[in-house]
């Protein structure tokens, strides 16, 4: 698969080489190649004719047959190529236009202007900046003028998108021009120089009509830290085009083409794809005029959102155990109920547990109420005056070490010394060693309920079965409600009826035997 950019310009081409590769060296046999606007165009799975090229000898002035080979070729517009992460693409519609569904609204954009920038260049021995502003939205991108040697500048230029996804994300950019003036000391400049800051406005946190006239914080990582580059004051709106049922039913609409759910990509070959199309939207805008440098793109694109980061790792699990901390605030309520620590609270449950299981068709609708209730009463939380921007907190950004920054941001292969690189690698050794006993640790649960019915060991498996068939044979004979009742109310019952050692049950259980045993 390859990522080809319309529109074709100098008639490209397909080239098929034929190569012997001997042990010092290669050489081709054949060459053929097929223009790429001969190729047939396909946006469904459908089946395309095979043809067939003959190769040629690229040595030869005259046309030399050096066989022939039969293969398939088209451009598959159902699919859709990302430039950007998933997580925060403003695009998700196939490369075919025939495919394409009408848009839902329109997303109008007032760049404004900035303030307290922080000088970025020398100039005659004064601190200077040359800003400019960079918006991206799908495949449309705009980009102000460039005002020199302004730390408070101002555009005041407006742009409009339309859209089709209201789960997409609106990206902008405010840069320094180093095309206008050249530094004292004369060096080139290096790629975080032009980098100010960054802001992202998600579509569907925005209300419908609303004017959001706001002033974002620009926050640059580099490796000396999180730093306050300025403002930038922005002025934004959704207006919604189609009716209220036809914009929410995109909701229950898949997010990606159709193609990707029928024949799917891998994700490594996606992440090849996205690579492929960066280069090429780079390629386009260095000839644009004015022109966007690689580095401005680059940083728009996020293309290195997937490089290691112990910042990451460690803010990734801080948010798993921020998702899972309503499970286990959940369980810490049920456990203070269950230690009878709020008498009337373990009153109430019981009474609670009496009806649910006299009137089971009541288990559904409660569940229902109980989320709606905790819905409305989270929407005076919303926010309503500032769609939510980058939050250095929740990046972990402030309290992050040096030595980590400074391996965050080093290119590869390393460049650092083997002392530092030796020190990483040991720190990242016991890091994964962590990591490693947290998925043993998984694993191992999950084979021991494995080895309740595969009688890895007879005993036990052989004791479950016979519970089993009690159990099947109880649950017969006995109403299944009072059964539900009875285990409620032992579950239960005050403390001073509870044995302080572990249950049988959890006992047979970690007594089960795993593979863990079984490795090397």
């Amino acid at each position: 698969m390859f990522v080809a950019a319309e529109p074709f310009t100098d008639q490209p081409l397909l080239l098929f080489l034929v190569e012997q590769r001997g042990s010092k060296e290669t050489t081709v046999k054949g060459v053929t190649t097929i223009p790429l606007a001969t190729i047939e165009r396909r946006v469904d799975d459908r089946e395309v004719v095979s043809r067939w090229l003959t190769f040629e000898d690229p040595n030869e002035e005259k046309r030399i047959y050096r066989g022939r080979v039969q293969v398939k070729i088209f451009f598959d517009g159902g699919y859709h190529v990302m430039d950007e992460p998933a997580h925060v693409c403003s695009d998700y519609r196939p490369t075919a236009k025939q495919l394409w569904k009408p848009p839902i609204g329109t997303i109008e954009l007032g760049i404004i202007g900035c303030k307290n920038l922080l000088p970025m260049k020398s100039i005659n021995g004064k601190g200077s900046t040359d800003a400019y502003a960079v918006a991206k939205y799908g495949n449309k991108w705009v980009r102000t003028r460039a005002i020199s040697d302004n730390l408070d500048p101002k555009w005041n230029e407006e742009y409009t998108w339309r859209v089709y996804d209201p789960s997409t994300v609106l990206t902008l950019g405010v840069f320094d021009s180093w095309e206008v003036y050249g530094s004292d000391d004369q060096k080139e400049p290096t790629r975080s120089d032009f980098r100010i800051g960054k802001v992202r406005i998600r579509i569907s946190t925005l209300e419908i009509g609303k004017v959001y006239k706001n002033t974002y914080p620009l926050m640059l990582l580099n490796v000396a830290g999180p730093k306050k580059m300025g403002e930038l004051e922005v002025a934004v709106r959704f207006v919604r085009m189609t009716q209220t049922l036809d914009f929410l039913s995109v909701y229950s609409q898949p997010l990606l083409p159709i193609m990707h759910h029928i024949k799917p990509i891998g994700l490594v070959q996606q992440e090849v794809l996205r690579t492929i199309a960066v280069k090429i939207t780079a390629a386009h805008f260095a000839r644009s005029e004015p022109p966007l440098r690689r580095e401005v793109v680059t940083y728009m694109l996020d293309t290195d959102s997937h490089a290691f980061s112990m910042r990451k790792v460690r803010a990734n699990w801080l948010r798993i155990v921020n998702v899972l901390s309503g499970v286990i605030d959940m369980v810490k309520w049920l456990d203070d109920t269950r230690s009878w620590k709020n008498p009337m609270a373990t009153i109430l449950v019981h009474v609670l547990l009496m009806m649910l299981v006299w009137f089971p068709d009541l288990i559904i609708p409660t569940l229902a109420f109980y989320m709606f209730v905790v819905g409305v009463w989270n929407y005076r939380f919303r926010a309503r005056a500032l769609p939510p921007h980058f939050d250095p907190k929740l990046s972990l950004a402030e309290t992050i070490d040096g030595n980590e920054l400074d391996e965050e941001f080093d290119s590869v292969p390393c460049t650092r010394s083997n002392e530092m690189v030796r020190a990483r690698y040991d720190k990242l050794r016991m890091l994964g060693a962590r990591v490693q006993s947290v998925l043993g640790d998984i694993a191992t649960q999950g084979e021991r309920v494995q080895a309740l019915l595969t009688w890895r060991d007879p005993r036990a498996t052989g004791i479950f079965v016979v519970m089993c068939l009690v159990v099947a044979i109880m649950l017969y004979l006995v109403p299944s409600k009072m059964v539900v009742m009875t285990l409620g109310f032992y579950y239960m019952r005050h403390p001073i009826f509870r044995d302080r050692m572990p249950s049988p049950a959890i006992n047979f259980f970690r007594r089960l035997p795993s593979l863990a045993d079984r490795m090397l």
